[in-house]
């Protein structure tokens, strides 16, 4: 007897994931999974979702691909253009409400959530949220995605002033980890930028380096690991 699974595989490319902006004491951290999916089916399962707008501003983008994408490429374009004439980097405020009057004018066309989070001269460490509609909201910090749903309780206990680079980086991973572990929506590794007066690192954190939750099971080896460590006890078929 067969059956038919609908996938719904010819849906539109969605970011359905878990973005993160944190505060810390001299700075932010962005960070997100790196799941894609298109309706049930995973498109890309090691995408990079934070993008750089600036050279200390970067953007986490949710919801729909395609037009995070295109906000993402326009602000990019736009901010390049401010920073020519003004002849001085962009602040964070201006790439925030770039995105804001993009994603307002377009509200009716646009399904996109954005955190947009950076460091400039004038104001340091800076987050803000964009949500749908084009709402821009500043924020100690800012969660996004369908992840987020299971993190505002945690970030409530969690989150706290005045915290350390290491401190804020590990509460970030955590709390993806989290959305990964309950969320199939999210899943893959876990990438972190940290922006601070002294530039801009790039962590990569791989799905086996996750914190590992209550009612997940410790990775276990595959049937090919077992069969090599065998070595000669492994059976041998005549």
């Amino acid at each position: 007897m067969s059956r038919s699974y609908d996938m719904n595989l010819n849906a539109p490319h969605s970011m359905g994931t878990t973005i993160i902006g944190v505060t810390y004491d001299g700075g932010i951290v962005l960070g997100a999974d790196s799941r894609t999916s298109t309706g049930d089916y995973v498109a890309n399962r090691c995408s990079d979702q934070i993008t750089q707008l600036t050279e200390k501003v970067y953007v986490c983008p949710s919801g729909s691909a395609a037009d995070s994408q295109v906000v993402t490429y326009y602000v990019s374009h736009f901010l390049h253009q401010h920073t020519i004439q003004l002849g001085q980097p962009a602040t964070v405020q201006v790439a925030a409400n770039l995105i804001r009057l993009l994603s307002y004018g377009n509200k009716n066309m646009l399904q996109s959530g954005l955190i947009v989070g950076g460091w400039d001269k004038y104001e340091g460490g800076k987050i803000y949220g964009v949500p749908l509609g084009g709402t821009v909201i500043e924020a100690p910090f800012a969660i996004g995605g369908s992840g987020s749903s299971y993190l505002y309780g945690f970030f409530d206990q969690a989150w706290r002033e005045g915290m350390s680079q290491e401190e804020a980086e590990a509460l970030v991973v955590k709390a993806v980890s989290l959305a990964i572990a309950r969320g199939g929506a999210s899943g893959g590794v876990v990438r972190t930028v940290v922006i601070d007066s002294e530039g801009v690192k790039r962590n990569f954190y791989p799905g086996g380096t996750l914190p590992l939750w209550h009612e997940e099971l410790e990775p276990q080896n595959s049937l090919l690991d077992i069969l090599a460590a065998a070595g000669d006890d492994t059976p041998t078929m005549a």
